[in-house]
């Protein structure tokens, strides 16, 4: 499976004691392939450092960099599908490259990828996306 998170997602899902944590851990046994763009990657180094330290930032950065379950996704096409925060097209866009399974977010501008049937993006929920891990097969 093949899944892009939304910065915040991310954010969430690396504090111990939030109810998104159980993400970060299937992650981190591999059980998804977490699909990156360059320009997700570095706002997600950009939102840790702000968030958190440079030295926490650098540690997730590294463990992202040197995953076996991270795939760098070069993105050819800009769509621009989410008007109401045209930022958050990397991420899109970055599904659309990289063939995802979901786009995991709780950000509501992503309501107009669901609108449209080309290309067809799947975007859920964090929550959703837990239901998802709870429901794989061991």
């Amino acid at each position: 499976m093949v899944v892009i998170l939304d910065t915040n997602v991310l954010l969430q899902s690396l504090a111990r004691k939030n109810k998104f944590r159980p993400i970060w851990d299937a992650f981190l046994r591999e059980d998804f392939v977490l699909a990156m763009s360059v320009s997700i990657k570095y706002e997600y180094e950009e939102k840790l450092v702000e968030k958190t330290s440079v030295e926490y930032a650098s540690l997730i950065m590294q463990i992202l960099e040197r995953a076996v379950n991270v795939t760098n996704k070069k993105t050819y096409y800009y769509w621009n599908i989410i008007k109401a925060d045209p930022d958050d097209n990397k991420f899109f866009d970055a599904a659309v490259a990289a063939n995802t399974d979901y786009l995991v977010t709780n950000d509501l501008h992503f309501n107009e990828a669901k609108k449209i049937q080309f290309p067809k993006v799947t975007v859920i929920t964090a929550d959703e996306f837990l239901g998802v891990l709870k429901n794989m097969p061991l």
